[in-house]
């Protein structure tokens, strides 16, 4: 009765935490009162683009730049690391004050270089995302009787060899009525309320205000007259009135051509409320498809491993029992007649090649994979929004840091255990532990910042970034992780159940060769996460919003799981043909996955990416893909190696052979 008590606690926690991941009220996150005739200042971030995959500054087209000058916002570490880079712009607004015909500049006439530039960006597809009150702007379209939901706007459109760029936009601004402290209180879960939220305007509550719970753009090209402007001052109304018709174009670009920009803006009060405003955003289509595709490739996958699972536990157990029973006598006999496992006894534990290696690899998985199961629990949990650009980033990099002592202490003791004992050479291991994975990372990532930089992309990293990467890296993720080795080197080292002879034992002759099913092996674990693979990939690559985190953590934990139990199987399987080199086996076993994961990758290249274009980008992609799967191959790899040392412990530790 208790288990089954046990067994319904762990079901509503895994039903909590998927639910988790449809939208709530974001935790650090407060809605702001604005009066009506406050302003509204809309801002823009980096221009991006599907084909390029390189963002750059709003301000490198030309476009119509703010009176008080160009400001940058504040930008946190992760928001730097994913090349957003949010200013201020020209457009504002007054609260719940509908305007229209509003100009806002006419530009210099186009230069050669400008004009190919703004040609380049429309053939590129490059995206404008503008920002009110921390929300990006939607634009809605119809294609084949569905709505179609984007963030932001193209810049142009080319139509028959004509460019043409989207000079006016037609701004809707949903707004609901701020609610009072209490109710407010309510849904934050909290009585304080009054004191924690910061409004805008005058401090009267009695005075009526409004939060901004929508924002949606419609962009326009519209033919201006550019001599009824040049008297025109920005903010002032434009002499005619401008239809805006998002289905025709008529503002051609070209060179020695001024572009007058303009915009209107409508207020509309919604029955949205501020808790829910990300909603919109966070939808996925084809959630159905989504749940029934997950849901089924989970219980497929669980059933067809728990078989093999069980299969494989009986297996051992009954060998083990049948020989348990026997009396001394024909245990003494049996021993002359051992075959598998069992021949294998004196040479099991032998230390493997590049033993320390293998340590270092292990100690970065148990960093990696740590680091991955805390940050998507806490995305989860809603501690990570979408609201809060650049958190997860950051809280990636805090918690890899922190769990560098975890990667020392790990890479220190099985470099003891493989050496009975010994600690010397502990000090070596951590310091290649503390820069192994990291170092191969910071070669790639300089490497495509390189490519970022010639090309002056905000993607690239600035150069004080760098410092402060290379700062943190030295000076607290080293410290941590030689800190997790001194511990390391003082606590107990595993003892081996059985002694390793002098000699070591020839392998028979196999009939396939070993690393052909350890590499097939990686399929399994592929099977349960290539679904959520596709997500996040669209996610990352195609500028949709992820944040389904409550399905990612059930898959990475059936991930988990699976890699596990594969390694399991396949050490077993070499131990029974008496191939007792199991160590980098067990950890490719399911380390393999990542092939299959790069594989994947280049498919999407190819058949979902059809559209970027050029080697740079191509180049980024494949570089950013490479990072991954490295990531994935040591954590992955060191579920399965530590899952199979278990196992080898436990099974020579269960029978005593001579």
């Amino acid at each position: 009765m208790r288990s089954m008590d046990r067994f319904g606690i762990w079901v509503l926690a895994i039903l909590s935490v998927i639910q988790s991941s449809f939208g709530f009220y974001l935790p650090g996150s407060y809605p702001h009162k604005y009066e009506v005739g406050d302003y509204l200042n809309v801002k823009v971030n980096s221009l991006t683009s599907i084909e390029t995959e390189m963002p750059f500054s709003y301000y490198s087209l030309p476009f119509c730049k703010p009176s008080e000058g160009i400001k940058d916002s504040a930008e946190n570490l992760g928001e730097l690391l994913m090349g957003d880079r949010i200013e201020n712009s020209p457009y504002r607004f007054k609260m719940f004050k509908n305007e229209s015909e509003i100009f806002l500049c006419q530009t210099d006439k186009l230069s050669a270089d400008s004009f190919k530039l703004l040609k380049k960006r429309i053939d590129e597809m490059y995206q404008v995302n503008p920002m009110l009150d921390n929300l990006p702007a939607i634009r809605y379209t119809k294609k084949d009787g569905y709505v179609l939901r984007w963030t932001g706007y193209p810049v142009g459109i080319k139509v028959q060899d004509v460019y043409y760029v989207f000079n006016h936009l037609k701004f809707k601004v949903l707004v609901h009525k701020y609610e009072e402290a209490a109710n407010v209180a309510r849904v934050m879960g909290t009585g304080d309320a009054a004191e924690v939220i910061p409004t805008i305007g005058k401090k009267d509550s009695d005075v009526p205000g409004y939060m901004v719970v929508g924002f949606e753009v419609v962009p326009c090209s519209f033919a201006h007259n550019g001599e009824s402007t040049k008297k025109l001052k920005m903010y002032e109304r434009y002499t005619t009135p401008i239809k805006c018709d998002s289905t025709s174009v008529s503002m051609s670009v070209k060179e020695g051509q001024s572009i007058v920009f303009s915009y209107e803006v409508s207020f509309e009060e919604s029955d949205i409320k501020w808790p829910s405003r990300w909603d919109a955003y966070l939808k996925m289509e084809g959630s159905k498809v989504h749940w029934f595709s997950i849901l089924n490739s989970l219980m497929v996958i669980t059933f067809l491993a728990g078989i093999v699972l069980v299969i494989f536990l009986r297996t051992v157990r009954r060998d083990l029992t049948r020989y348990e029973e026997l009396d001394k006598e024909a245990q003494a006999q049996m021993n002359e007649e051992l075959s598998g496992w069992k021949l294998v006894v004196g040479d099991v534990f032998r230390a493997p090649s590049n033993a320390s290696l293998l340590c270092v690899m292990v100690g970065d998985g148990v960093q990696i994979l740590g680091m991955a199961v805390v940050t998507i629990l806490f995305a989860a949990l809603g501690f990570m929004s979408p609201a809060s650009r650049g958190t997860l980033i950051t809280g990636m990099l805090f918690f890899y840091m922190i769990l560098g002592i975890a990667a020392g202490y790990v890479s220190v003791r099985l470099w003891r255990t493989i050496g009975f004992g010994d600690h010397r050479g502990w000090m070596s291991v951590a310091w290649k532990a503390a820069c192994f994975f990291p170092g191969i990372a910071f070669l790639i990532l300089t490497t495509l910042n390189f490519l970022l930089w010639g090309s002056h992309s905000t993607g690239a990293i600035p150069f004080s970034l760098f410092v402060i990467l290379l700062l943190l890296w030295f000076c607290i993720s080293v410290p941590l992780t030689l800190i997790g080795g001194y511990f390391g080197a003082k606590a107990p080292h595993i003892e081996f159940p059985v002694r390793t002879n002098q000699i070591p034992r020839e392998i028979p002759a196999q009939k396939y060769p070993s690393w052909l099913l350890v590499l097939g092996a990686g399929t399994l674990p592929f099977g349960t996460l290539f679904i959520e693979l596709f997500f996040i990939m669209s996610s990352i690559w195609m500028g949709r919003v992820y944040y389904v985190f409550g399905f990612l953590f059930v898959v990475l934990i059936l991930l988990v799981v699976v890699c596990a139990e594969v390694s399991l199987v396949l050490t077993y399987m070499h131990l029974c043909v008496e191939d007792y080199k199991w160590w980098w086996k067990s950890f490719f076993a399911s380390g393999s996955v990542a092939i299959y994961i790069f594989i994947y990758s280049i498919n999407y290249l190819v058949f979902d990416l059809k559209s970027l274009s050029g080697p740079v980008s191509a180049t980024l992609y494949l570089g950013y893909s490479l990072f991954m799967v490295l990531a994935i191959m040591l954590a992955t790899g060191t579920v399965g190696f530590l899952s199979s040392f278990w196992f080898v412990h436990y099974l020579f530790s269960s029978v005593k052979l001579d």
